[in-house]
């Protein structure tokens, strides 16, 4: 298989939080040389066995995303205990020691089939509608003045019978636990966008209108500790109708529009302050 592969903008091996926000930070690298990289283009749709993480991922204190470059138009969750900047130390797999002695974060969010936290798809009417890329795919990691963020573009997605660019941003802000997502269609095109976040059978699931969250233990290999996961999404209620329970997820629909935001967040009982479903509950109705 032909995979046209270019990397630029090359920075350094090892993430630097200095150089950055003491709060945020972005990860970018091939799996080949694990050398940290602003931009990666590609012909080839799917890339992500042969980047870190799946694709570019951004933190704040509190979690790690990931955008996966491929055509599932999934975000992939990374939770921590909100005590410090994780992806440069332990890219998104820490070991089991570094767990349990130094409180590392780890990857207990079960995407599967799903578009996981946020991850966007398009909607035809009747239909999920995934990114495919048929003329290829480029993602993308920086700072911003205010925190850091990824992007990843799909080129040529197949969509009521014509072809559309769309964009899926992800910023992170170093004042704040919550995260903003921005999905585009680039030439200004009306679409209509597909998102929302996982949830499992026997979670605890709340939503009404401008919100959605759901709390419980995702599935995990045998012999690895398990622990519940929150995740949540606040949406403009003028954009997105009714939260829908379809294909393992609490989703919903946009009307036809160029661009759609949402904000998204993640807690676990590993940290201090939104560590049981009381609390986090709470803070989703307030």
């Amino acid at each position: 298989m032909n995979r046209l592969f270019y990397i630029v903008a090359l920075t350094v091996a090892i993430l630097s939080v200095a150089e950055g926000h003491a709060q945020t930070d972005k990860s970018l690298f091939r799996l080949s040389d694990s050398l940290q990289v602003t931009e990666v283009v590609s012909d080839t749709s799917d890339l992500s066995a042969f980047l870190g993480h799946g694709g570019p991922a951004v933190e704040n204190s509190h979690m790690a995303l990931a955008i996966r470059f491929d055509d599932s138009g999934a975000v992939d969750l990374y939770s921590k205990s909100g005590r410090g900047m994780e992806l440069g130390k332990y890219g998104w797999y820490p070991d089991m020691a570094q767990q349990e002695n130094y409180d590392a974060g780890c990857d207990r969010y079960d995407v599967g089939t799903t578009l996981g936290l946020g991850g966007i798809a398009l909607w035809d009417g009747k239909d999920v509608i995934r990114l495919v890329a048929s003329k290829g795919r480029a993602a993308f990691a920086g700072d911003t003045k205010k925190g850091a963020y990824v992007e990843i573009i799909s080129y040529g997605v197949s969509y009521a019978g014509s072809l559309v660019d769309i964009s899926v941003r992800i910023d992170v802000f170093s004042k704040s636990r919550v995260a903003t997502v921005t999905a585009r269609e680039l030439s200004g095109r009306k679409v209509m966008f597909a998102t929302g976040i996982r949830t499992h059978e026997g979670h605890y699931e709340r939503y009404d209108e401008g919100y959605m969250c759901s709390w419980g233990v995702h599935p995990a290999p045998e012999g690895v500790a398990e622990f519940p996961v929150g995740t949540g999404m606040f949406y403009p209620k003028g954009t997105f109708g009714k939260v829908v329970k379809r294909d393992g997820m609490l989703m919903i629909v946009s009307r036809p529009c160029t661009d759609v935001r949402t904000e998204i967040i993640a807690v676990s009982s590993k940290e201090a302050e939104l560590n049981n479903v009381k609390r986090f509950s709470a803070y989703m109705q307030e």
